[in-house]
């Protein structure tokens, strides 16, 4: 068995990188860093705020309107009414994943994350993916947990290895896996079909919801395969974490006859 040795680098790694004032926050937007999440003053105006809006405008880039105060407490320093929080991973794109996948000759097995905004579930379903063979995560940009310290060390360093997908529309993903040869499976509990009816030797993409409300009615409505994880306890319902991770390795049962 083999074991991690955890180094510097990874302590080093486990820290977003805070970019705080206009000017600074543009730059490392021009420069292509991933911004994980962007706090603006509430009322804040200027020239240059104008040319960090017109920017976020043209790389489709959503920011919290917070008071003053909280900025303050995020830092003490300058910061100009702007603060953003560059994410510890780089982000991919499935229409440039897939491809590559079946180039491969491998069967395509991906995650759909569905409105799951907890950052220990996405460490915990990044975990157990990775140590699944899945080939990536799709995520929503916006409705999505933050890729933070606390989703990493969950995750057990799998979010630095594994592939995540933040993608604008979920929907519009949905569609070109369906017509890229991908099934699209939903873990809900309004169906009759069990997860063990399944078929997952297939390229397939399993979609997970939040707990609360689960998988959004659009994606349901374009999917292949609905399915539920058999309950006979009275609670008759399972972290979502742990949900996935069912799943998952029924597919790895059947993918590994």
């Amino acid at each position: 068995m083999a074991f991690h040795i955890r180094d510097n680098r990874d302590e080093k790694r486990e820290s977003n990188q805070m970019v705080f004032g206009i000017r600074a926050v543009i730059e490392a937007i021009d420069s292509g860093k991933e911004i994980e999440s962007l706090f603006v003053q509430r009322g804040l105006s200027g020239s240059l705020f104008l040319e960090l809006k017109s920017l976020l405008k043209e790389h489709n880039l959503g920011y919290q309107q917070v008071p003053i105060e909280k900025l303050n407490r995020i830092t003490r320093k300058n910061h100009q009414g702007v603060i953003a929080i560059i994410s510890p991973i780089v982000y991919h794109q499935i229409e440039d994943l897939l491809p590559t996948i079946y180039e491969k000759g491998e069967i395509p097995f991906l995650l759909m994350l569905d409105g799951v905004t907890d950052v220990r579930n996405m460490g915990a379903i990044a975990r157990t993916a990775e140590c699944a063979g899945v080939h990536a995560i799709i995520v929503p940009r916006k409705g999505s947990a933050e890729i933070n310290p606390d989703a990493i060390k969950t995750s057990a360093g799998a979010l630095y290895k594994i592939p995540v997908c933040r993608q604008d529309s979920l929907g519009k993903v949905g569609r070109y896996l369906i017509e890229s040869g991908v099934q699209l499976v939903v873990s809900t509990e309004k169906t009759q079909d069990s997860i063990y009816d399944i078929d997952y030797t297939v390229p397939t993409c399993i979609i997970m919801g939040a707990e609360d409300v689960g998988v959004s009615d659009d994606l349901i409505r374009i999917s292949d395969k609905l399915a539920k994880i058999p309950m006979f306890g009275e609670i008759a319902s399972l972290n979502v974490s742990v949900s996935a991770a069912v799943v998952i390795y029924e597919t790895i049962r059947q993918r590994s006859k």
